[in-house]
This record gives structure tokens, sequence and C-alpha cells, in this order.
């Protein structure tokens, strides 16, 4: 074949592989647009530069402590939480707080009158009590209760600003704090009471309440951990079981009981509202203080409840238009001079100082209460000069000593006030002179004995010459003792006791239950000595259930909480006989005279008979009437505290209208009965002499045999 002329190209492409070490050609670039040059570049101010590398410096600074002191300061609070988180006990042995129990008192029939102590109603849980209760608590309290995780910053933020805005520190009034820090506070952080380390409950109490920057922080750790180990549920249940709400109830079952008789889980809105609303200031919004300013902030509290959905429009406005009332027992609020005396006459490890909570049935008769209560106000109110600071007193009893009622002072409805009827002993004056005719009456004088009323002095070793005078000055001449006791003549009176002797009348009157230390002069047969009114009450009623000493009483039964037995009964009554039936008989006769024409004449009752007999002391600083009919005996005390001298006043004059007005009131529509008294025989009768009425009365007895050793058989 003949080559053309044309060359073929080889196989092998030339230089397929190139030098490894040499370049490729860079791709050619399309020039980029140039930009518009606005101006020359602004260079920054190196001082502003210079302060804005400081700033970064130090925030970076800050950021690295920050940090760091955030992760220690969780950690050191991690810790504090999870130590008090495994101190923490079961939330059952939470529920009662109390330092000590409580005291039910009941009347004669078995109703709540007061209440003592610490009261406890029975342990609750926020799911037993009524829904109102624990919505308005939540209201009131915490409305972020169930959101936040113990403590809430915006809360906390809230009342600072609060507290700067009027004018206080920061932490001085309003608080921020949750329900559970409410509670930890309640708890006092796990610290219990202890009588070695405190000087009394209060004080523990005061510190558990500081609201020192140190104690707030350690609330706030005692809350966290309450949080981890405890339900919400649980933890308004410890709140609702331990938060005071007034008149001494702790707990919502013991306010519902002592304000409105009913259980917790029965309140309704208004009543919930009520004890919510107490929470703030349990003694100053307590019902039984002030039930009107409870009421309103109860209708505040409804409107919050209503503000945040608990209630609507309509309920709020029909709970607001019936706003709760008190119980008839915590309403009455009857009987707390006699409360406080059962209190303080009782076992002191049952009554006062008990961690038991006790139920104690006593005497008191809630209408002869109200009755005695009444007759006081009427008296003052309506004869007793505006503006007076006399005080007086009442004491209604049975013959055997059972007190009825009790009245302390003329405000009734105080607690641990000073009691006139049992604290004050003050000299009896002429309320003492039926104890010298009794001893007199039992050695064999009678009603119509005669002694001579005439000057007569006396010769005092270390006092000198002593004279009685007669209240009005005048001597009558010869009178039988009945005449000198109706018209309460001192001389007669004195001539008596000295002829039977001081020491017999010291020794009846002691027996009748007049304990006080009694005069050792001539002055005993005038009163000089003091006595409580109720030891008064107690001698009268002596006489009454025909000379048997007496020792008055309130307590009937006592026994604990959910036992049936009781721990002990009667705590008084009926003691030794002291006279003979006879001579009370007669003394009581003697005494009915003083009330139908003698200086006792205002006493005198309209339906039935009495007896007794008025007291006034020297410069009249303490006026007395005590008297009684078949079925009560009534004493009655009128003076001033700081012994200043009563105007115008005596034993007959007002002590006798508040006894008339109180005895009144007590029989109202009860059976008449007559006086147990020896009505004297017709005058025309020859008299017996004095052995002949002894024997006729049961012959001698002790106090006959004292005066034989002391006077001779012939006396």
């Amino acid at each position: 074949m003949s080559k053309s002329g044309r060359k073929k190209p080889s196989l092998v492409a030339d230089k397929r592989y190139t030098n490894s070490k040499a370049k490729p050609k860079p791709a050619k670039r399309k020039p980029a647009t140039k930009r518009k040059r606005r101006g020359p570049a602004r260079k920054r101010n190196p001082i502003v530069a210079f302060f804005l590398r400081i700033i970064r410096f130090f925030l970076r600074i800050i950021w690295w402590v920050t940090w760091r002191v955030t992760a220690v300061v969780a950690l050191v609070v991690g810790l504090s939480v999870g130590y008090v988180y495994s101190t923490l006990p079961d939330v059952n042995q939470l529920l009662d707080g109390r330092a000590r129990g409580s005291v039910t008192l009941l009347d004669r029939e078995g109703e709540v009158f007061a209440w003592r102590g610490d009261q406890f109603g029975g342990e609750v849980n926020a799911k037993t009590v009524s829904k109102h209760l624990r919505n308005a608590v939540v209201a009131t309290e915490d409305k972020r209760f169930y959101r936040h995780f113990g403590i809430s910053p915006r809360g906390v933020a809230s009342a600072v600003r609060i507290n700067l805005s009027e004018g206080r520190g920061p932490l001085s009034g309003h608080g921020g704090s949750t329900i559970t820090q409410q509670t930890a506070k309640l708890l006092c952080l796990g610290v219990e009471y202890d009588k070695a380390e405190w000087k009394d409950e209060t004080a523990y109490i005061n510190d558990c309440r500081r609201g020192s920057m140190s104690r707030k922080i350690k609330e706030a750790i005692y809350a966290l951990a309450m949080e981890v180990k405890y339900t919400k549920d649980q933890i308004l249940s410890i709140y609702l079981n331990r938060a005071y709400m007034g008149g001494g109830a702790y707990g919502a079952e013991a306010a519902a009981q002592r304000y409105f008789g009913k259980s917790s889980a029965q309140l309704r809105a208004a009543e919930a509202a009520m004890l919510a609303g107490l929470l703030t200031a349990p003694s100053t919004l307590a019902p039984t203080s002030n039930l009107k300013r409870s009421q309103d902030r109860a209708a505040t509290v409804l409107r919050l409840m209503q503000e945040q959905g608990y209630l609507s429009p309509k309920q709020m406005r029909e709970a607001q238009a019936n706003p709760a009332t008190l119980s008839k027992a915590a309403k009455a609020q009857a009987g707390g001079y006699f409360a406080d005396w059962v209190m303080d006459s009782g076992p002191e490890f049952f009554t006062r100082d008990t961690t038991e909570d006790v139920i104690i049935r006593t005497t008191l008769d809630q209408r002869i209460q109200k009755a005695a209560e009444d007759a006081l106000v009427y008296i003052f109110e309506n004869k007793v000069r505006e503006g007076s600071k006399a005080q007086a007193a009442i004491v209604v009893m049975s013959a055997d000593g059972a007190v009825r009622a009790m009245v302390g002072g003329r405000d009734s409805t105080v607690q641990g006030a000073f009691n006139r009827a049992t604290q004050a002993k003050r000299q009896t004056g002429s309320a003492f002179k039926p104890f010298v005719y009794a001893t007199a009456l039992e050695l064999g004088f009678g009603w119509d004995s005669l002694v001579v009323d005439e000057p007569y002095c006396l010769d005092i070793p270390g006092s000198g010459r002593w004279c009685p005078k007669n209240y009005t000055n005048k001597h009558y001449g010869r009178v039988t003792l009945a005449d000198a006791l109706r018209n309460s003549l001192n001389v007669p009176a004195v001539k008596v006791s000295e002829r039977v002797g001081r020491d017999l009348v010291r020794e009846v009157a002691t027996g009748f239950g007049i304990d006080n230390e009694l005069a050792k002069g001539p002055a005993l047969a005038l009163g000089a000595s003091e006595s409580t009114l109720l030891e008064m009450t107690g001698a009268y009623a002596g006489i009454l259930n025909g000379g048997s000493s007496v020792t008055p009483y309130g307590l009937t039964e006592l026994r604990l909480l959910g036992d049936d037995t009781p721990m002990m009964g009667v705590s008084g009554g009926i003691g030794e006989r002291v006279i003979q039936e006879a001579a009370a008989q007669e003394l009581i006769w003697m005494m009915s005279q003083v009330v139908s024409n003698g200086t006792g004449s205002r006493a005198k009752l309209p339906d039935r008979e009495a007896a007794g007999k008025t007291g006034t002391t020297q410069a009249a600083r303490d006026a007395w009437f005590l008297g009684f009919t078949a079925d009560y005996v009534t004493g009655v005390w009128m003076g001033y505290d700081d012994n200043t001298p009563l105007s115008g006043v005596t034993g007959g004059g007002l002590p006798a209208e508040i006894w008339h007005e109180t005895m009144v009131r007590v029989h109202k529509d009860t059976p008449v009965n007559p006086l147990p008294m020896i009505r004297p025989a017709p005058k025309a009768q020859p008299k017996q002499d004095n052995r002949q009425r002894r024997r006729q009365r049961g012959g001698g007895n002790a106090i006959e045999n004292i005066l034989r050793g002391l006077f001779g058989a012939n006396r």
C-alpha cells in the first residue's frame, strides 16, 4: 500500500502527564466590580476604645465570678435542702403542733360554754375540709401556691416594693411568704420547744417569728425541702392544722367548732372566708372580739375568691349578703370568770398545764349566769352615774355549794381578768354579823334574847380604849337579837360576841368556810376581817342548808377526750355540821326580817320569802349584800379596785338592788318554796331559858364543850 502523504496522529497523547511540579495555569477570573467609596474610613476614638476594652474586661471577670459563685451557691443550697429533707418527719407527725392540751368546759346540762388552753378539734387534711375553706386560704395567703416551688420571687419583690413605699424597711411589714414558708415558720424550722432552753413558750414563739435576713434564708431552704418531701396538699394540710385562728383555736377544725359549732367540712363560703381572714391577725380579727370587723374582712376574702375564679359573682354577692355569725355558745361568751375559776381551782396537770385534751363538766347554769350578768348591766345603766369606775361581783350557788353563776366584774366577756368574786379579799363589814348570832343561837340564846344597846367601850391591850358606834350614832336600849340583826346595830353585835367569846365566833365562822385570818380583837364582830365574795356566799349557803359547812365547787366531772371513764368527780359540797339545824333555822328567820323590814328591804322579792344581810365597811370602801331564798344563795359585792370610798352607797342600797334584780331573773318561772326557818312562837308563851333551848336542840356539841372549858359550865 502506498503511503499517503498525510501523517497520522499518535496513539498516545503527548505530554498527558505533565511534571507534577508544574503549576497549573490559573483560570481567568472576571474582574470584580469596583465599589463606590463613600468616603475615607472613620477611625474609632482611642479614648472610647480604651474604656470599651476596660468594660469588656470587667464584664468577663463578672461573668467568670458570677457563674462560679452561682454554682457554689446552688451546690450549698442543694446540700442544705438535702440535709433538711433528711430530717423532715412523716407528715402525720406534724399535724398537731401544740405545746399543751385543750380544756373544753360544759355546763350542768352538758352544753359547751367555754374553752381554755390550745384548742385542737382533730386532724384534717386539705381534701376533707370544705372546698370553700381550702380555696379561701389559697386566695388570701398565696394565690400561686400550686404553681411555685416553695418560694415566690415575684411575691418577695412585691412585698419589698410595698414595704419601701410605706416607709418601712424592705423586710418589715409584708413578707411575701408563701404558704409553704408560713408552714415552715409554724414548724419553727424543725426546732421543738424545750423548757430548759427557753424562758417560756412566748419567748420560743417570738424567736420562731423573727424576720431577720438569716432567718429568711433558713426559712426558704426549709420550704424548698418541704416541697421536695411533701405534696402540695400535704403542706396545705399541715398549715390548716397548725395555724392559729384566734380564741385559743389552733387549726381549722378547732376554729370551726369554736366559732360556728360545726365541722370544718361543713363550712359555707362566708364562714370559710371568715376563718381565712383571721390568718393575718387572729387575735384582732377574731369574731368573738369584734364580729363586725371579722365580717368586713370576710367580705374582702370573698371578693378575692371571686377574682381568682373560686366563686361566681352571684355566689360572692350571696355570701356577702349573708355573712357568717357565731354559734350560740360562742356568741354568749358565758361564764368567763367562772371558767377561769374552775381552771384555777382544778388539778394543774389537767387544767393549766395539761398536755392532754380534757373535758370538764361543771355546775354552771347558763340561764342563771345570764340573769346575773343582765342584772348587773341593768343596775349600772339605770342606777349608777355615768362614767363611774365602781366595780361589782356576783356569785350564785345552791345550798350545797354548787356554783351556778359567777360575775367577777362589770365586763363579763373577758378571759383571764382579775376576778373580784374569788381574788379580791375585802373587809366584810356587817355581813359578818350572822356568824356572831349563829354562835349565840347555838349556845342557847334565842331570837328574843335581850341585849342593851348603850354606849360601850373596851380597853384593848396595846391599842387603848375602843368604843363601837352604831351607823345612826344613836342607841336603842334593850333590843332583841332579832332586832339587833334586823337594824344592823353594832354595839349589840360586839356585846354578844364578847359574851359568847370571840374564839367561838371565830370557830363558827371558820367552820362555815371563811378561811382567811380573822381579826383577834373585838372588831371581829363588825367584820374587820377580810374575805372573798365566794367564801362569804359559801358560808351563807351553810346557814341555808341547816348549819353544815360548804365547800363551793364548780367541777363535777373531768375526763380525757375520747374516754368515757371520768378521771375525777365532784370537787366540793356539804361538809361537817357547824351548828345545830334548829339554830340555823332560827337564824334564817332572823335574817328574813332584815329583808322584810330591815336594812335590806330593797332586796325584798315580790313572790317569795328571802333572807339576807347587808354589809358596809368603814368609810364605805366595800358594800355587800348576801342572802338566799329556799333555792339559791347569792352574794353581791360592790366597791372600787383601789379602795376609794363609795359615794352614798351602803350594802342596803345598790348591792341589795343588784341582788334583787338577779334573784327576780333567777327565779322567773320557777316554783315558789318557803324558807326552811323556825317561825317564832306567840309572845304570850313563857320564855324558855338558855339551858332548856339547848336541851330541845339536842344538847351540847363541840362548840359548847369548848365554851365550858374556856368560861366554865355556868356560862
